[in-house]
């Protein structure tokens, strides 16, 4: 009997804002397939980070710590959850202290590695496909992924949505989402299309649009294959 083929593997990157999470739910429920945030899965280290009382900075211990910690992650696209040491995280791993402290996290080395080895375990585990959002996914994590997207927006629309998601000032969030984008930038490149991505400026378009766009590119795959 011929071994069964999986579903698609969707790669979006793109800055913050810019409506990958919205869009990649979205997308996974219409193609019926798993989502992953991998962008949580770095919080959820540094929530771990901070709730041991080790320094971000300490590149050992922070290591060690969330090598130690029990993380899980849902990737039901209707009902995603992320869990730190058996307990709810949706909420914490948003916070200011994490937001603040996650780009020092996901600059280690060693702990990059080891949430990437998971995201890919993830990936493959994931037989009716799934759609992977986070900045190094194309390049990194997923370059073998059958779609791949990098979504964008103005950086004042992004602030502007990021601000009405958190209850915030929009422009404080401007210049946190501009601090945000300067510190990953060390490690990813979040206002730079990869190579082999197809770009999508979602400033003006609504969500139904972009996501008909990448179900678009996914249905072309199908034809060409």
């Amino acid at each position: 009997m011929p071994e069964q083929k999986s579903g698609p593997v969707v790669a979006i990157d793109g800055p913050s804002g810019a409506g990958k999470s919205t869009v990649s739910k979205t997308l996974a429920t219409a193609i019926d397939a798993a989502y992953l945030d991998t962008g949580a899965m770095y919080r959820a280290a540094t929530l771990a980070v901070l709730k041991a009382g080790v320094e971000p900075s300490q590149t050992a211990q922070v290591t060690k710590t969330v090598k130690n910690a029990k993380l899980e992650f849902g990737t039901d696209p209707a009902d995603p959850f992320t869990r730190v040491d058996g307990e709810d995280a949706d909420l914490a791993i948003r916070g200011e202290d994490v937001t603040k402290a996650v780009s020092a996290v996901a600059g280690n080395k060693t702990v990059r590695k080891f949430l990437i080895d998971e995201q890919r375990r993830i990936i493959a585990g994931a037989k009716k496909g799934i759609v992977v959002e986070g900045r190094d996914i194309v390049e990194v994590v997923a370059p073998d992924a059958d779609v791949k997207v990098y979504l964008t927006a103005d950086p004042v629309e992004r602030a502007k949505r990021r601000a009405a998601e958190l209850g915030a000032d929009a422009q404080a969030t401007k210049q946190d989402l501009e601090r945000r984008d300067t510190a990953d930038s060390k490690t990813t490149k979040p206002l730079e299309a990869p190579a082999g991505a197809v770009v999508i400026d979602s400033t003006a378009l609504p969500i139904v649009e972009v996501v008909a766009k990448i179900l678009a590119l996914l249905n072309n795959r199908d034809i060409d294959e």
